[in-house]
């Protein structure tokens, strides 16, 4: 399809450009206004939003003491609670 015929014709015509008609003013107003309302559902939704948007998405001091635990040689895993997430990790990996 060749792009420029169509802008030419498209100009031909005058397709994509507004008329002005100097008229300005609420045309058919009743007076009427909308309303909107929201459940108790949504308002909670934008409550926890607010909330979430002011949580930090890492929590800073947990970090620092298992790095610290880390570092000191004091941090401990249970071997139950490791094989248990390596075997669910397998189980959903996907294939």
């Amino acid at each position: 399809m060749r792009i420029d015929a169509y802008n030419q014709i498209s100009q031909m015509y005058g397709v994509g450009k507004s008329k002005k008609t100097g008229h300005t003013g609420n045309i058919g107003s009743t007076g009427t206004m909308d309303q909107v309302s929201f459940s108790s559902i949504g308002k909670d939704m934008q409550i926890a939003k607010a909330a979430l948007a002011k949580t930090p998405d890492v929590r800073k001091e947990k970090v620092d003491a298992i790095k610290t635990a880390i570092q000191n040689g004091t941090y401990e895993v249970s071997n139950e609670s490791f094989a248990e997430k390596l075997v669910s990790a397998y189980n959903n990996r996907g294939i």
